[in-house]
């Protein structure tokens, strides 16, 4: 392994390229108070599609950040959770939404004053 940030094993642009998926952050989050089933998590995010929330969980899962479990029940039922590591990512997400609190002003006045 190398420490140079621009190369694609860098273990900081993997870090990154997981918290640039606005919805990885967003559902991490959610899941923070415990498991949650598919449709309870669009009902707190709200603005996410099934389709995009699926391919979501199954990002997350891959990557080791959440759990799937399905329970043989009539009608069946699948509830996602936080893994260990993926709780290891609320304390940056947190840290993020600080300072998108105390700085979002700023960059919107930016945005602004250069006509985005």
């Amino acid at each position: 392994m190398t420490t140079d940030a621009y190369l694609a094993d860098c273990r900081a642009r993997l870090a990154f390229d997981l918290l640039s998926n606005t919805w990885n952050a967003v559902v991490i989050w959610v899941l923070r108070d415990g498991p949650a089933r598919p449709g309870e998590l669009r009902e707190r995010i709200g603005g996410i599609s099934p389709k995009v929330l699926t391919e979501t969980l199954r990002r997350l899962e891959f990557n080791g950040l959440v759990e799937r479990h399905a329970y043989a029940e009539s009608p069946p039922r699948v509830e996602y959770e936080l893994t260990a590591l993926g709780r290891t990512l609320l304390g940056p997400i947190e840290a993020f939404g600080a300072w998108a609190f105390e700085h979002g002003d700023e960059v919107m006045a930016a945005q602004d004053r250069n006509g985005a």
